[in-house]
């Protein structure tokens, strides 16, 4: 955001970065040095040199890559080496907290089939209407019977969000609700996966991961975006974070090509912390958002990974949500129980002052 100074060996820099562009690439220049120094740094993965073989020319093309930013160097003479060295972790740092920026806090507030009267609408949309959206954005998922009453009440940009969709359209389909419906009436995001829907009703599931799979082509295709729910189990919790990620991996598997930041949000949701009033400790929730994006790096791509949010969905609240939202992979929340109430704002504040 607008240009950053940085003092290197008495050498003052002044970067420019576009931190909404992550395939900006950002030239660094370096004008101490006898010759001048010339990096190219794209989003995407970091490349540390450890093998300097000649003085006047110093590749560092083919070095050790790590997930971050990479650098290419140009040229550089013998009294620049330390400057390179010290330069590049420097771009490094800015390199990554540029991609953080980039991910905007997301926070949602899913009202379930919550409110029991109508009369009750209007207290929580101002509870919505409250939240500073200036550095955060904010959507709120009310029951299906009260959605085309919200549609229209926010005043400070946040998105209705209906909490399912089909995947056929208009028609006869009973009971269900189709994207042109919501277009029609203004609404451009839908949430889809939730837990209670995959089997966590205590009914039967009224979803799966083929399901779900074919909505989201759906909704991308009707030029919609989504908020996407995947989470595990307390069976699979106890077993440990390499059998929740395995669980994560099976969920998202069908889905890893159709991941695009602008257009998916992913929520993950500890369900046995849904409702319990039990959460998982920060470091438990880093441990598991850094793994699931490790797994989009893998397996659809390192830039899609570092710019898709990923939200936490287990029993987020106005006391935990400011240590949460110091975990640099945690990039919001989806509220239940607490997004009835005034207390909503202040984990909208919460993340957005630590991640500014």
């Amino acid at each position: 955001r607008g240009r950053t100074r940085i003092n290197i060996f008495g050498t003052v820099l002044r970067l420019s970065c576009c931190s909404m562009a992550l395939n900006l690439k950002v030239l660094f220049v370096l004008a101490s040095c006898n010759r001048a120094v010339a990096f190219l740094v794209p989003a995407g993965e970091a490349v540390a040199n450890n093998r300097i073989s000649h003085l006047d020319s110093v590749s560092l093309r083919g070095a050790q890559r790590n997930q971050g930013t990479s650098f290419v160097g140009v040229s550089a003479s013998s009294g620049c080496l330390r400057g390179i060295a010290a330069f590049a972790v420097a771009a490094a740092m800015l390199a990554s907290h540029t991609a953080r920026q980039a991910r905007k806090p997301v926070v949602g507030g899913n009202w379930k089939c919550n409110p029991d009267s109508m009369s009750k609408l209007d207290g929580l949309v101002a509870n919505i209407n409250a939240c500073d959206t200036s550095q955060c954005d904010v959507y709120f998922c009310p029951s299906p019977l009260h959605v085309a009453y919200c549609a229209d009440k926010t005043t400070n940009g946040a998105k209705c969000t209906p909490q399912n969709c089909n995947f056929t359209g208009c028609g006869a389909y009973t009971g269900e609700m189709s994207v042109e419906q919501m277009k029609d009436l203004g609404i451009s995001q839908v949430l889809i996966g939730h837990s209670e829907r995959r089997g966590e009703f205590g009914i039967f599931p009224m979803d799966d991961n083929n399901s779900l799979t074919t909505k989201l082509k759906y909704i991308q295709d009707a030029g919609m975006s989504c908020v996407y729910c995947i989470g595990e189990p307390l069976s699979i919790r106890e077993k440990g974070l390499k059998d929740v990620l395995a669980e994560m991996h099976v969920q998202l598997t069908p889905i890893y090509s159709l991941l695009d930041p602008s257009s998916v949000v992913i929520a993950y949701e500890p369900v046995w912390a849904i409702g319990t009033g039990v959460t998982a400790t920060p470091e438990d929730a880093q441990a598991t958002h850094k793994g699931i994006r490790d797994l989009i790096a893998e397996h659809a791509s390192a830039e899609v990974a570092e710019g898709i949010r990923i939200q936490y969905g287990g029993s987020a609240n106005a006391a935990n949500a400011p240590d949460l939202s110091a975990q640099p992979d945690i990039d919001g929340f989806l509220v239940g129980g607490a997004s009835l109430k005034p207390e909503f704002k202040e984990i909208v504040a919460a993340i957005s002052k630590a991640k500014a």
